[in-house]
C-alpha cells in the first residue's frame, strides 16, 4: 500500500518536468525571439543613424549651397540696383537734354514761324497784265494771285540792355570802338559795354495762288447714299439755275472724307456759289452743304537772311540804378554828346532787368547778307 503514492508522485514529476521542459523551449523561442527582433531594431537604428548623418550632411551641403546662391542673389540686386541707379541718372540726363532741345526747338520753331496778320486793304485796279503762256483758255477760268510775306528782322533785348539807333553810321561805327563808356547818372556812374548787333534769320519769300473759276469744293456731304449714287445727285443738284447753279461738266466725290468737287462748263458759276459758303442739295432728303473756292497755291523764291545794324549800337551790364525812364534819358544824353564820340540819336531803347522785349528793324537800317 505505500508504494503506489511514490509512483504518482514519479508521474506528477515527471509531468511536471516535461511542462517545465516546455515552458523552457517556449520560453527559449520568445529569447531568441527577442534577440532577433533586436538585432533588427539595432540594425534598423543604425540605418536611421546612417540615413540621419546623411540628411544632416545633405542639410549642411544645401544650407551651404543657398548661402552660396543667397551672396549670388544678394550680388545680383547690388548690381541691378547700381545699373537702375546709373539708369535713372541717364534717365534725368537725357530729360535734361531732351528739355533743352526742345528749348532750343521751341526758339527755333519761333524764329522761322511767320505771324502775318494781313489787314483788309483797298484794291485799285491799275492794268492788265496778260500772260503769254500759250494757254489763254486756262488764264481765263482762274484767278491768280502773287503775296510777298517778308519776315521783319528782329532781335531780342533782355534785361539790363539798351538799343541806341544813331542817324549816322559813322557815329555808330565808333562807339563800338570804345573799350568802354562811363555814363554818369544822379549819384552814381556806370560803366556800360558796346557790342555789334546781329540780327536773327528772316525770311522772305512769294505765294502764288490760282483760284478755279469754274471748279466748285464742297465739304460736310453726308454718306447717305453709295458714292456713285451721291455722284449723280450732287450733279443734279448743282444744275440748278434757280439756285444759282449751272450746267455741270463733272463731278469727284470721296465718301470717306465727305468732300467732293463740282467743275461747271461756264466760268464764273463756281466764284458765285463760293461766295455764299452754303448750298442746298437733294440726297435723300435736302441739307445744306458747305461749299467753297477751289484752289491750289505754291511758294516760291523762298529766301533766307540774316543781318547786321550798321547804325545801331547794343549797350550791356547796364545796372537798375534809377527808373527805367530816367535811366534810358541818362544814357540818350551821354550818347548824344560828340565829346563822348556821340552824335544824333534817332531811336533809344532801354530794358531793366527781369524783363525782355522783341525789337523789329526795317531793312533801310539793316545790312542784309542772303
Amino acid at each position: 500500500m505505500s508504494s503506489i503514492p511514490k509512483m504518482n508522485n514519479l508521474e506528477d514529476a515527471k509531468k511536471e518536468l516535461k511542462e517545465l521542459k516546455i515552458k523552457v523551449e517556449k520560453a527559449d523561442d520568445t529569447k531568441a525571439r527577442m534577440i532577433l527582433e533586436k538585432l533588427e531594431e539595432d540594425e534598423f537604428k543604425e540605418k536611421a543613424k546612417q540615413e540621419m548623418m546623411a540628411k544632416a550632411g545633405k542639410q549642411e551641403s544645401c544650407q551651404k549651397e543657398f548661402n552660396q546662391d543667397l551672396e549670388k542673389v544678394k550680388d545680383e540686386i547690388q548690381k541691378l540696383s547700381k545699373h537702375k541707379q546709373d539708369i535713372l541718372d541717364k534717365l534725368r540726363c537725357c530729360k535734361a537734354e531732351l528739355e533743352a532741345k526742345r528749348t532750343e526747338a521751341s526758339k527755333l520753331k519761333h524764329k522761322f514761324k511767320i505771324y502775318a496778320q494781313i489787314p483788309e486793304t483797298e484794291v485799285k485796279f491799275l492794268s492788265l497784265i496778260r500772260e503769254e503762256n500759250g494757254d489763254g483758255e486756262d488764264s481765263n477760268h482762274s484767278v491768280r494771285g502773287v503775296f510777298t510775306i517778308a519776315q521783319r528782322a528782329a532781335v531780342l533785348l533782355l534785361g539790363g540792355q539798351a538799343l541806341i539807333t544813331f542817324e549816322e553810321e559813322k557815329v555808330a561805327q565808333k562807339i563800338l570802338k570804345l573799350p568802354g563808356c562811363r555814363v554818369s547818372c544822379e549819384n552814381t556812374t556806370l560803366n556800360v559795354k558796346t557790342k555789334g548787333l546781329t540780327l536773327e534769320t528772316s525770311v522772305k519769300f512769294e505765294v502764288h495762288v490760282d483760284v478755279s473759276r469754274k471748279e466748285l469744293k464742297v465739304y460736310n456731304i453726308p454718306p447717305a447714299m453709295p458714292e456713285d449714287r451721291t455722284e449723280d445727285r450732287l450733279e443734279i443738284s448743282f444744275s440748278r439755275p434757280t439756285r444759282g447753279g449751272g450746267e455741270v461738266e463733272s463731278v469727284d466725290y470721296d465718301g470717306k472724307t465727305g468732300t467732293g468737287s463740282i467743275k461747271f462748263l461756264k466760268s464764273g458759276v463756281a466764284w458765285s456759289l463760293a461766295r455764299k459758303g452754303v448750298y442746298k442739295v437733294n440726297l435723300e432728303s435736302e441739307v445744306n452743304v458747305k461749299v467753297g473756292p477751289a484752289y491750289e497755291y505754291k511758294l516760291e523764291k523762298f529766301q533766307t537772311s540774316c543781318g547786321s545794324s550798321r547804325r545801331t549800337v547794343l549797350l550791356e551790364g547796364i545796372d537798375d540804378v534809377e527808373n527805367e525812364e530816367d535811366l534810358q534819358d541818362h544814357l540818350e544824353i551821354h550818347f548824344q554828346k560828340p565829346n563822348n564820340s556821340g552824335g544824333e540819336i534817332e531811336n533809344i531803347k532801354y530794358i531793366s532787368k527781369g524783363k525782355s522785349l522783341q525789337t523789329f528793324f526795317n531793312e533801310d537800317k539793316i545790312d542784309i547778307t542772303n
